[in-house]
């Protein structure tokens, strides 16, 4: 399997499992599965693995799967969803987050620790689920002037090996915080064809991966890809319910026409949306959401294959469906 440079990091794989298919979040699947499809990601050379709590039992499926005996080269990381609490709450709702993780994935630390939170600006509204913000977001001055200092701690200490955001919130404010030092040394941002995030997006403004990904090229941090297949409205089938006016409903009704090009080319739209995405440049490893053998076969498939020529590139983009508004 190819690689490459995750910041900081290092020298990461170019596919990595992500913990969402292993705890369920992307449909059924079992415990037997899952933690078979670990074995195999390793076996196929997959050297990261990134979870988090909200990935309900995935962490508990990773610390079976190995023992706490992880071989030497796999790298692992593990989130928070801090949202916005009193300042004096943020480092001590992190290092309980981190002791958590830890204990379930039975490991002494992590490579990567991740706010897995949006980021707004201060005074900032939602078009969506404003009222909530305080769970889901977390405020550009408690990022700077806690979270920031917190998370060096943990490094400094040697609990964590590097620190990162996720990228899915306000993407000014995103911007801001690449601009901010210490930058994180990772970041993950949406990657696939339709440039969305689904039902993740609550902001009214333009949503700006790629300019996000590049931005964190251009400053040192690492990027990892994100819902490649965006929530199954790139696959062929979505396999969990969906409202009938969920955004990833709509995003799997909008991208009829990526189904019937991946019909003319003969191939899996989940094969060729995960190969798109592996074809961009600026990002260093994409996340899998994975949750069974088979899938993850399909996934390898795709990377060992390497990226689509400019020409197929181009005429998947010439279906018109990057959310640019």
């Amino acid at each position: 399997m190819r690689t490459g440079k995750l910041g900081a990091v290092g020298e990461v794989s170019r596919l990595a499992l992500g913990g969402g298919g292993l705890g369920q979040v992307w449909g059924q699947t079992t415990r037997e599965e899952a933690l078979a499809t670990v074995r195999a990601a390793v076996d196929a050379g997959v050297t990261v693995m990134d979870c988090a709590p909200m990935y309900r039992d995935a962490e508990s499926v990773l610390g079976e799967a190995f023992g706490g005996r992880p071989p030497a080269h796999l790298k692992f990381t593990s989130k928070h969803q801090l949202g916005s609490p009193a300042p004096h709450e943020v480092s001590e709702r992190l290092v309980r987050s981190l002791e958590a993780s830890l204990e379930a994935m039975r490991l002494p630390r992590i490579d990567l620790f991740f706010l897995h939170s949006n980021l707004h600006a201060d005074g900032f509204a939602y078009a969506h689920g404003d009222d909530a913000k305080d769970r889901f977001s977390t405020a550009l001055s408690i990022y700077e002037a806690e979270v920031v200092p917190a998370m060096e701690r943990l490094k400094a200490q040697g609990r964590i090996g590097a620190w990162g955001i996720t990228g899915i919130g306000v993407p000014t404010a995103v911007l801001a915080a690449l601009d901010h030092a210490p930058r994180p040394d990772a970041v993950q941002v949406i990657s696939n064809l339709m440039d969305s995030a689904g039902a993740l997006r609550r902001y009214a403004e333009p949503a700006r991966p790629r300019e996000i990904a590049a931005a964190a090229q251009a400053r040192g941090v690492g990027v990892m890809g994100i819902r490649a297949v965006q929530a199954g409205a790139l696959t062929a089938a979505v396999d969990r319910d969906l409202s009938p006016n969920s955004p990833d409903r709509a995003d799997y009704d909008r991208a009829a026409s990526f189904r019937a090009l991946c019909a003319r080319w003969g191939q899996d739209p989940a094969y060729v949306a995960h190969r798109y995405a592996l074809s961009l440049p600026d990002y260093d490893t994409l996340v899998l959401g994975v949750k069974n053998r088979a899938e993850l076969a399909m996934c390898v498939a795709a990377e060992t294959d390497g990226p689509y020529s400019a020409a197929e590139m181009a005429e998947i983009d010439g279906l018109g469906l990057a959310v640019r508004s």
